[in-house]
């Protein structure tokens, strides 16, 4: 579906991000992957996927709080790979804290990392799309670009400002064979996710099944985790052709959590 398409997807060392970077790449687009982690375990999943799917695979090591780092990754999926068609937004931290109390360097760091990046890289990536006439823009949001939790001001607040980037990058590329889109899901089963639950289950003397039913998914009224293999096959179906008058959507994934 994909077979000489070039993906970029920031965030994409592990969960969300690689499971979207494996899927697109299943379909026969080359990609560059982007993140922080162990430099043996991150050539590992680029060799895999070069392996598994018969694509090309780079890695770059972009700093999503650097807007020049950004723009050189594009750049650099554009001259090696030699365009770049799909990106995926996909890099974002997580801080909690009251508002009194929240540290002004984290507010600015989730900023940077989870709005101001896809910022960064859509100014990039949208001329070569518009030349070429052809590009699907996603953008992992967040159920929290539709409602709020306490103690998340910097997260709900990029996350809102994200839909909102969405839906005017959407309208100012409308008529360039370019969709633009957002996917927000609820908790997403994950590395990151697992390793909570011991923390929690010491913190509030729970069992690992109230942590999950009573804290994580409390919000959720399916009581299931999202998976990530759901996230990357809606990811794809955006990219279809299928999806192509589908654009400036947010499309919740969250097991009925912004439902009511």
């Amino acid at each position: 579906m994909l077979k000489g398409k070039n993906a970029v997807v920031t965030g994409s060392t592990s969960g969300i991000g690689l499971g979207i970077a494996r899927e697109l790449a299943k379909a026969g687009a080359n990609v560059v992957i982007n993140g922080f982690g162990e430099t043996a375990a991150i050539e590992k999943e680029r060799a895999g996927i070069e392996r598994e799917f018969g694509v090309k695979a780079i890695y770059s090591p972009a700093d999503m709080t650097k807007p020049a780092e950004i723009a050189a990754m594009i750049k650099t999926a554009e001259t090696t790979l030699g365009s770049c068609d799909v990106l995926v937004n996909n890099a974002g931290i997580q801080y909690v804290a009251p508002i009194e109390e929240f540290p002004i360097e984290k507010w600015d760091q989730i900023i940077a990392i989870n709005l101001s990046a896809a910022f960064h890289a859509m100014r990039a990536a949208v001329p070569g799309m518009k030349a070429r006439k052809w590009g699907r823009i996603i953008s992992t949001a967040s159920a929290h670009s539709l409602v709020a939790s306490p103690f998340k001001a910097a997260y709900v607040t990029a996350k809102h400002g994200l839909a909102g980037l969405t839906k005017t990058v959407a309208l100012e590329t409308a008529t360039h064979g370019i969709t633009v889109n957002c996917i927000s899901p609820g908790y997403v089963w994950t590395p990151l996710v697992a390793k909570q639950i011991p923390e929690q289950m010491k913190a509030r003397h729970m069992t690992e099944e109230q942590v999950k039913n009573d804290v994580l998914l409390a919000a959720q009224p399916t009581k299931e985790f999202v998976t990530v293999e759901q996230v990357a096959s809606l990811a794809l179906y955006l990219t279809s052709d299928a999806a192509s008058s589908i654009t400036g959507a947010n499309f919740s994934i969250d097991g009925g959590w912004t439902a009511a």
